[in-house]
């Protein structure tokens, strides 16, 4: 028996497009990308590093200046420094609350990714300088926890309550469970009172942590220069599609922020470490003066000093009259004796 295999081409044809769409669309989920934003194709990236050519930064378009360059190197040496200073603590969060700790070889991200932010930004608001863009970084630093959808609810409680009562600031808490074709999961943003640098935890489950990866490839394909319209829209369809067939774990989209962890009260000084007040000296050109007389202070004897009649009880002295003056005139000299004696 002679089996017809005949296809008409306009069937043939559009079979084939289906098919290279879906080749198109599985490559994309699959196959990680070279770096953060691909180069546009057919034309590879042209990277120079810092201290090459005039000591900036260039890729794709994007550049900056050996100056804020070496503001980008400086901001990763701090996100290296806390990063040492937390990994022990989101060790032990995952631990006690039974989460998986996934992706944590990416936890840092690398001088170059930042460097390509920053001069992204730069690039979209003009006038804006590399420290204001730099203090928009909030995932320099960044890890994700990962339960099963029966463990989720719980174990982000557990997490979050122990990562703010280690004195994280928590500063952003964006709970997207539930929403209608958006990203699914939690994103928190938390400031380590220590160094005052910035870092990112991500709540996932499995589900919800393959969307954000397979998602994040189709974005960025969709908003490379090259990608005409059409496609354009139609991966911002399929992410829509990918991030609808996740399953939200009970209770996750009323999950809040931690209350912050209460401050311990001031300690009282003991009487040993209360030290008393230094005595200032006075000026040398007081030192010297008179003190001035404000009288005797309220209810101070009055100094002791000589008898007053009104004040003494003695009686007083009695006096004696002066002798009366004679009224007779003294003679001018010696006089002559009386006659007839």
């Amino acid at each position: 028996m002679i089996i017809n295999r005949t296809v008409h081409r306009p069937t043939a044809s559009a079979a084939l497009a289906v098919a290279l769409s879906a080749v198109t669309i599985s490559s994309a989920l699959a196959g990680p990308p070279a770096r953060p934003y691909p180069a546009p194709a057919g034309k590879p990236a042209q990277i120079e590093r810092p201290g090459d050519g005039d000591g900036g930064w260039h890729a794709d378009g994007l550049s900056l200046n050996a100056a804020d360059s070496r503001k980008v190197d400086e901001f990763a040496v701090r996100a290296k420094e806390t990063e040492e200073a937390l990994s022990p603590e989101l060790r032990a969060a995952a631990r006690i609350s039974h989460a998986t700790l996934v992706g944590f070889d990416d936890r840092l991200e690398s001088p170059d990714a930042l460097k390509r932010k920053v001069a992204a930004a730069m690039k979209e608001t003009p006038g804006q300088t590399a420290d204001a863009a730099l203090a928009k970084i909030g995932d320099s630093v960044r890890y994700t926890l990962q339960w099963t959808d029966g463990r989720y609810t719980k174990g982000v409680a557990t997490a979050s309550t122990m990562l703010a009562s280690w004195g994280n600031e928590n500063t952003e808490w964006s709970n997207t469970w539930g929403r209608k074709e958006s990203y699914q999961g939690i994103d928190a943003t938390w400031r380590d009172t220590r160094s005052g640098h910035s870092f990112q935890v991500q709540f996932h489950t499995p589900a919800s942590k393959w969307a954000r990866d397979a998602a994040r490839r189709l974005s960025q394909e969709q908003h490379l220069p090259t990608t005409p319209g059409d496609r354009a829209k139609e991966l911002q369809e399929h992410q829509k599609a990918i991030f609808a067939s996740v399953p939200v774990p009970e209770a996750a989209a009323g999950l809040r922020a931690p209350a912050p962890a209460p401050r311990p009260p001031a300690a009282e000084p003991s009487p040993a470490e209360v030290k008393p007040a230094p005595v200032q000296p006075k000026p040398a050109a007081e030192q010297h003066k008179p003190a001035a007389d404000t009288g005797p202070e309220p209810g101070a004897k009055p100094p002791a000093g000589p008898a007053d009649a009104r004040t003494d009880p003695r009686p007083a002295p009695e006096t004696k009259p002066a002798p009366a003056a004679d009224p007779r005139p003294t003679p001018a000299g010696p006089q002559p004796a009386p006659a007839g004696g």
